[in-house]
């Protein structure tokens, strides 16, 4: 069973890694990966002696993604695998840093790892909980783009450089390359031109309305926006006053930019329960918003919605 805890950058106590005094076994340049690791241009084999170099000094510029494994682990290996392929799909906008817990204790320790695998992001030196357990791609990939709209909230929108070569895959076509219809937006995601981003997206739904990445990424660019300037007190607020339709749209905002997605969709379908007319209207169309964040198929959407229709009829 998978669990998810994601959620805005923590703290963890990581100074005990020891700096590096060369190339370590496993990192670029070191002799060699460990067995069972998973190649990729943007995978790196860390271990505790390069986690400093490698993993807290790269996250300053692009997200490192922390893949807390195994070889004792069966399940281990697979979710490398898919770790990789969307690395290199992604293209650098997150690094893969695999640690094998067996040979590096100290870096199981300092994260509480009890079991494994654990997939957990550091963003600017500071850890973001990911997920626990093995899961498919689609599932991983829904982790990932959290994380990327998160680390563009908090202005890392830098990509990785290529640290190793590219996993050999003989049985697969090559992979298509970027849709050119969305590329205005994504470099201004890129650049951290929100307001660009928008507009662009809003650009290509005037031409297409049922663009449903359009949509979607929209969703998400003006998720960030929102939730640049919070106001200290959005949750005294919205805790005093379940009525509040402002602070109750935010605060579900918060919690869908840090990973409490259940929390966000229950709360405005309470909203929704404690609203009338306009008011009402509002909520549902906020939270129809952000079921495109999170994605249509996903289970917890398909959820809310049934949810939202029991409390609309």
């Amino acid at each position: 069973m998978s669990q998810s805890n994601f959620s805005r950058p923590g703290a963890i106590d990581l100074s005990g890694l020891r700096k590096p005094a060369g190339a370590a076994p496993g990192a670029p340049g070191g002799p060699g990966a460990p067995a069972g690791a998973a190649a990729g241009a943007y995978v790196l084999n860390v271990t505790e002696a390069n986690f400093q170099s490698d993993v807290i000094e790269r996250s300053l510029q692009a997200p490192v993604v922390v893949e807390l494994w195994s070889p004792r682990s069966q399940g281990s290996n697979a979710l490398g695998a898919v770790l990789a392929q969307l690395s290199t799909e992604y293209d650098g906008k997150f690094l893969l840093a695999r640690v094998d817990v067996d040979a590096n204790p100290q870096v199981a320790q300092a994260f509480g790892v009890q079991s494994v695998p654990v997939v957990i992001a550091i963003l600017r030196g500071q850890p973001v909980p990911l997920f626990q357990g093995v899961l498919g791609e689609p599932e991983v990939r829904q982790y990932l783009d959290q994380l990327l709209t998160v680390a563009v909230a908090n202005g890392i929108t830098g990509r990785a450089e290529p640290v190793g070569p590219a996993a050999p895959d003989a049985d697969s076509e090559e992979e298509p390359p970027p849709n050119p219809r969305y590329e205005k937006a994504e470099n201004a995601l890129g650049a951290g031109d929100l307001d660009g981003a928008i507009a662009a997206y809003e650009e290509l739904l005037k031409e297409t309305p049922a663009d449903a990445e359009a949509k979607s990424g929209l969703a998400r660019v003006q998720l960030v926006k929102r939730t640049q300037d919070v106001p200290d007190d959005v949750r005294t607020r919205a805790a005093d006053n379940p009525t509040d339709v402002e602070a109750q749209l935010l605060v579900a905002d918060v919690d869908l930019m840090g990973g409490h997605v259940d929390d966000a969709f229950a709360r405005l379908i309470s909203t929704v329960q404690a609203t009338s007319g306009d008011e009402r209207n509002t909520v549902r169309l906020h939270l129809l918003e952000l079921f495109e964040v999170v994605g249509a198929d996903d289970d917890r959407v398909i959820k809310a919605r049934r949810r939202l229709m029991s409390a609309l009829f």
